[in-house]
């Protein structure tokens, strides 16, 4: 063995400290970030890898840790079957792959030949080696020691008090940790805590000792560490979203670094416990083909080309109505009586088409969900903000909303007494003696409110935004946009943020009566992933903070009057209405009716009746694909209060458009809950600023938002999160999926799949814009990230004409190809 290990040391020529960061921090880079439930943001998973195409990503993948970016042969081939998708679609998507040279039909009678894809050999780390060769699961073993420690080291506020030492950097907490931790000797890890013990506190030291003990090879360095990471991809993402954060604020943060760190001590740690001749010669082998990056999985190619010629026969599907439509835009003009924006969230588009059939005169527009206001707001009684805003940008002015200042003291009071109350309780019926007190005697007076909130007449907990609060008090709350204490906005820039919006919205002229505001948000109960059915993008909050701060500014007369100066004239007929559409229930609100004046109120009453018909049109719309039976609103709000309910909507499940255009180009257009549609008026964006801002922005939220969904229904056990009813909530971060295990990311099955069929579908996202192609081609010259979604096949550009037709699908590296 000593020979052996000479021999090895001379294999791997040993990194440096600097080079060896390095190395680690590339491997890191390939996790994206996942944040926490309170504030889930939908997320590209495939973030850190999106420097490469699509297929060498999904080859990648395979390869490292066995993971799926397609669906089973057999879900393409129904769709052959069904006819979706066609033989020249195949022919197209074969013409696109240089592995594959035959006849479609050839291609679709041998992969129905198939049976089960052959799979690559993914055991690459040294626990896979370790486990097949002592035929125990160390895989297991690592993730349920990691998890357990870590769900209490990031604990947020879930646990009674802390078994880590918060006190301590990440990795060091973790040895510190690991040297008491009896449960791997147990398990047959003889030495196991002193041999952790041995290993330096500083994590970058302790990483170069593992891999000395492991022998990793350098060519293959980058492959194991990532095939590490992916094994506990739910942590490793949490801790990318704490170095995210860090760096937004200008800060540093090594927490993934570290965590890494943790993976590879576990590793060298269990190696030398285990240590034999087999397990050293079944390690080597393995080593052999870490360096080996250049196989191929035929099979994953196969599929590859099921999955293009899906989304190509998607994408015909999208230009034929599209341009077909084109033909039919009316060139009619007239003064709206409404203007209503709504956010991009394909829910929006629904409730926009039903609330512009049920009266035409009321124009819709789709806009980001935080309406160009990113601000930090501190709802009542709260002492910390919440941002507002995407989390690709940092959040702005700090807004607090209120009453008065002597009600906002009487709830506070009222909260705090309920919380101090709250947690004595929870003391009690959580304690190791008390608890038993608690259930004999007092459990029976939980019955009354268990028969009521399992049939839905009351909540199992109080609104939060609602508790300690009367109706009347409810309806009392704005906003404070004064500048006052580090709160509010001074008028500059309430000004400034005023004009950006309207700009950006591409509403600068020919103002309605009435322009509605409407953010978005949804209702369910005894729901971990309910702040995913909020706006996806900002950070899974409501949209009705951002429009009670847009509406209030807008309705300034100052703001108005410097606007003017601005070239921007609202006229003095006009009050914005600031609107939260319920995804859930389908209900627009208006919170401030107050500023509409007397003589409005009986357009103010029609108004609301558009918006209550849109409601009822919209729900009986969505019953159909949620199969519900019997009376459409009852059934749909009894969803929005069932707290066994696993499905209370289908949030964005099935999105797979982006369209950046006039409305005039969809709005006769049934799109299906399926497209993003953002306002876009090139011929008033004179230097392309508006559509830089959101090919850079919208656009990648999109993405990330799609790409969410389609990682979470081709690979649900790594990149979703399983199925809820077997959920525990663990730090009050995210889910593990029973008792034990890595956190889960991504979306539960039960977002994706109705029990039958999937309800979302596996689709690239199709990006439509009204502009000149040179334009978009600066853009993408000049934001590379950008560039390379587009190059690589994430998402699929395409370029809308004067005329309102699909012409031309970028082909890459600023190439246009014409759309047959």
């Amino acid at each position: 063995m000593n020979l052996m290990k000479e021999e090895m040391l001379l294999y791997r020529k040993k990194i440096d400290t600097e080079t060896l960061k390095e190395t680690l921090e590339l491997a890191c880079k390939k996790i994206a970030p996942v944040w926490p439930l309170e504030h889930f943001v939908a997320v590209n998973p495939y973030q850190g890898i999106a420097d490469q195409s699509f297929g060498a990503a999904a080859q990648q993948l395979s390869q490292l840790g066995g993971i799926n970016m397609t669906l089973p042969i057999s879900f393409y081939l129904e769709k052959i079957a069904e006819g979706i998708i066609t033989k020249e679609d195949i022919k197209q998507a074969i013409s696109k792959h240089t592995l594959v040279n035959e006849r479609e039909t050839d291609f679709i009678n041998r992969v129905k030949s198939q049976q089960r894809p052959l799979l690559p050999d993914t055991t690459l780390t040294m626990l896979d080696v370790a486990s097949r060769v002592d035929n125990k699961d160390y895989n297991r073993l690592m993730i349920a020691r990691i998890s357990a420690w870590a769900s209490s080291y990031f604990d947020n506020g879930q646990a009674q008090w802390s078994a880590a030492d918060t006190n301590l950097d990440l990795y060091e907490a973790w040895r510190l940790e690991a040297e008491n931790d009896l449960t791997p000797e147990i398990a047959g890890l003889k030495e196991f805590r002193k041999t952790i013990k041995s290993f330096p506190k500083d994590y970058i030291k302790a990483t170069q000792l593992a891999l000395d003990i492991l022998f990793v090879p350098q060519e293959g360095l980058d492959s194991y560490l990532h095939s590490l990471l992916l094994k506990m991809g739910g942590w490793a993402a949490h801790a990318a979203r704490l170095d995210w954060e860090a760096r937004l604020n200008g800060q540093e943060s090594d927490k993934t670094l570290q965590f890494l760190a943790i993976l590879v001590s576990w590793e060298a740690t269990v190696y030398q416990c285990q240590e034999s001749a087999k397990l050293f010669v079944s390690w080597l082998d393995a080593k052999k083909r870490l360096e080996d990056s250049s196989l191929t999985n035929e099979t994953l190619a196969d599929l590859l080309i099921l999955q293009e010629a899906f989304d190509i026969a998607a994408q015909k599907s999208l230009i034929s109505k599209i341009n077909k439509s084109s033909d039919q835009v009316s060139g009619e003009t007239y003064t709206p009586k409404a203007q209503a924006i709504f956010c991009i969230d394909v829910r929006s588009e629904v409730y926009r088409r039903n609330l512009e059939l049920v009266d035409n005169q009321i124009d819709t527009l789709g806009f980001a969900g935080f309406f160009a206001f990113p601000i930090s707001f501190t709802p009542l009684a709260h002492t910390q903000g919440i941002d507002q805003c995407p989390v690709l940008i940092k959040s702005g002015p700090k807004i607090k909303e209120t009453i008065s200042e002597e009600v906002d003291r009487t709830i506070v009071e009222k909260r705090v007494l309920r919380s101090s109350f709250k947690q004595i309780w929870k003391s009690f019926k959580s304690g190791a003696v008390t608890c038993f007190s608690f259930v004999s005697p007092l459990g029976i007076t939980y019955l009354p409110k268990l028969i009521s909130d399992s049939f839905g007449f009351s909540r199992p907990v109080p609104h939060p935004y609602k508790m300690s609060m009367s109706k009347s008090k409810i309806a009392e709350k704005s906003v404070q946009i004064t500048q006052h204490e580090q709160m509010g906005l001074s008028i500059d820039q309430q000004v400034q943020m005023a004009y950006n919006a309207l700009k950006a919205m591409s509403l600068t002229a020919d103002f309605a009566d009435f322009v509605l505001i409407v953010g978005h948000g949804a209702t369910s109960v005894n729901n971990p992933h309910a702040s995913g059915l909020d706006c996806g993008a900002c950070g899974g909050h409501s949209g009705e903070p951002n429009a009670k701060v847009a509406a209030a500014i807008l309705n300034e007369a100052e703001v108005r009057t410097r606007l003017k100066d601005l070239g921007i004239d609202i006229p003095k007929t006009t009050t914005f209405l600031a609107c939260l559409h319920d995804t859930t229930t389908d209900i627009v609100s208006i919170f401030n009716e107050y500023a509409v004046p007397n003589e409005k109120i009986t357009e103010l009453e029609s108004l609301k009746i558009s918006l209550q018909k849109a409601g009822e049109a919209t729900r009986t719309e969505r019953a159909v694909r949620m199969s519900i039976n019997g009376p459409v609103s009852e059934n749909i709000f009894m969803r929005s209060r069932d707290w066994s309910q696993v499905r209370p909507e289908w949030g964005l499940a099935g999105c797979s458009n982006f369209i950046v255009a006039s409305r005039k180009r969809t709005k006769h257009l049934d799109l299906g809950g399926q497209s993003f549609l953002h306002s876009y008026e090139s011929q008033l964006d004179t230097n392309y600023s508006v559509l830089e801002l959101i090919m850079t922005a919208p656009m990648v939220v999109t993405s990330w938002i799609n790409l969410q969904y389609y990682a979470s229904t081709v690979d649900n056990k790594v990149y979703g999160a399983g199925n809820k009813t077997l959920h525990n909530v663990t730090g009050g971060l995210g889910v593990l999926e029973g008792f034990s295990g890595d956190l889960r990311i991504g979306l539960p099955m039960q977002s994706v799949h109705d029990g039958i069929k999937y309800q979302h579908e596996p689709l690239r996202l199709n990006v439509v814009i009204e502009a000149p192609i040179d334009a978009m081609n600066n853009i993408l010259e000049k934001h590379q990230n950008v560039k390379a979604l587009c190059d690589n096949q994430w998402i699929f550009l395409f370029a809308m004409d004067k005329e309102g037709k699909i012409s031309h699908q970028y082909t890459g590296d600023l190439n246009w190809g014409r759309v047959q």
